[in-house]
């Protein structure tokens, strides 16, 4: 470790902690940058996502479209200036129903979603005129920007044979796709060190104020020895602890308004082929009764602890398809019941039977995954903890203690958001200029009754699949 001193302590080296030393360091020419983490970059959360991202996203107001859209600018600012390192695509997310209700709803989210600023909104609807545009595979560049709703249901077969027959409509917004979030970290980190800062591999053990400002950060780490504690002295602390981010503010007194969702992914071998390679994100937004023969419906019913699995599950099932030429795997999701962790424990635990839970839900979806349901391959469980405010929006900026700053609660979006969020933050420490949105990420949003009225009309899951 550089001496005893650091211009500024970074706790957590998920994106987010790593995309605020990225622009701290190579962005505004900081020196002195310490990021500390007890487990190796991008491993406890960053990784157990979709890897996806998305401007597509509702209101209040424009304020996350306008943050996305910055967000997603400068990840292709990175993917040009590094040949594409980390595997950006735009292939969209693609929406798809069965029901009228939910066709009208969205054609009138889409309309609302595109005069946010997400881009033009084009119909298709058997009648139009204007051409759909299918996705392209690989890279991000020359592809629509806003969604195409296709309302002609033998458009959507002709361009997704697979999916089920009865689907009426789909929902495509375009500025949207994946890409590694190993590889994006991984060049993040190879650029903040190049310009001089430092890995510590530790854990914040606290963090000591003088006269209402940070003056030092203690640091527990492991060697050969057993273990070694060190005090780092900085007038700057930056909280980026993810699901630890309430924990790391207590130690300064803080008290952040956050909880924890745990969220659930598959890896899933698609040995027969069943789904085409070169697809978008696929998503199936309607309500869903998972698919029970008569004998598995009358077991299921006779234990009250498996009861529940009869009941109608909620909507967003869906999936992407995942690694390069020659992969087969698919990465499920389906988000059915959550629960709040002010406390996030390790190693997580799922259901038992999650993964059949989920193969058997994207059914309904995509039939042709119905031959798993008698032999599945082995999947993959794996997930991470979403860290949340009560309106889905994260915190970025000062807290009250001088020198203090938290970037965080980055609800399962912190993968497409990072970049943006760096730069905020980078910007908050170095005394640069400020985006329109900056106020809307602030800790003190929260002290204005304004505000507060509004949350009480506020979903938690606003733009969360």
């Amino acid at each position: 470790m550089m001496g005893q001193q650091a211009e500024v302590v970074i706790c957590g080296t998920g994106i987010a902690g790593v995309a605020a030393a990225y622009h701290l360091c190579v962005q505004h020419g900081v020196k002195q940058v310490v990021l500390v983490d007890e487990r190796p970059p991008l491993t406890l959360t960053s990784d157990k996502s979709t890897e996806c991202y998305r401007n597509w996203w509702p209101g209040p107001g424009d304020t996350m479209v306008r943050f996305m859209n910055r967000s997603i600018d400068l990840l292709e600012q990175l993917a040009d200036a590094s040949d594409n390192y980390f595997h950006m695509n735009r292939r969209g997310y693609v929406y798809l129903t069965a029901v009228p209700q939910q066709a009208q709803q969205f054609q009138e989210t889409a309309v609302a979603i595109a005069a946010l600023g997400a881009g033009p909104l084009r119909l298709h609807d058997g009648l139009s005129a204007i051409p759909y545009q299918p996705p392209a595979a690989h890279g991000y560049h020359d592809q629509p920007t806003g969604a195409d709703l296709i309302l002609d249901p033998a458009l959507i077969r002709a361009q997704f044979p697979f999916i089920a027959d009865d689907a009426i409509a789909m929902l495509h917004p375009r500025r949207c796709g994946w890409l590694s979030a190993q590889q994006l970290g991984m060049y993040l980190l190879d650029q903040v060190r190049a310009h001089g800062a430092q890995v510590v591999r530790g854990r914040v053990t606290g963090v000591e104020t003088r006269n209402g400002r940070v003056h030092s950060v203690s640091i527990a780490q492991e060697d050969t020895t057993g273990g070694t504690a060190v005090t780092l002295h900085t007038s700057t602390f930056i909280n980026a602890a993810g699901p630890l981010l309430k924990q790391v503010g207590q130690m300064i007194g803080v008290d952040l308004p956050v909880f924890n969702e745990l969220h659930g992914k598959i890896a899933f071998e698609d040995v027969l082929g069943i789904v085409p390679r070169d697809i978008p994100l696929m998503i199936w937004n309607d309500p869903i009764t998972l698919p029970w023969s008569d004998e598995e419906r009358a077991w299921l019913a006779e234990n009250e602890e498996t009861r529940w699995l009869l009941q109608p599950f909620p909507a967003g099932a869906h999936f992407r398809p995942e690694g390069g030429p020659g992969a087969k795997t698919l990465l499920l999701l389906w988000t059915y019941h959550t629960a709040v962790h002010d406390a996030p424990t390790w190693p997580h635990q799922f259901d038992p039977e999650y993964a059949e839970v989920v193969v058997r839900g994207l059914t309904r979806m995509v039939p042709g995954l119905a031959a798993y349901q008698e032999r599945m391959p082995k999947p993959n469980v794996d997930g991470g903890y979403y860290c949340k405010t009560q309106e889905n929006r994260p915190l970025i900026g000062p807290l009250p203690v001088e020198g203090a700053y938290v970037i965080g609660a980055l609800s399962g979006y912190g993968i497409m958001a990072g970049m943006a969020a760096g730069e905020l933050l980078a910007a908050h420490v170095s005394g640069g200029d400020l985006p329109a949105y900056a106020s809307d990420f602030l800790l003190s949003r929260y002290d204005d009754p304004a505000y507060q009225a509004q949350l009480a009309a506020w979903d938690a899951a606003a733009g969360q699949l």
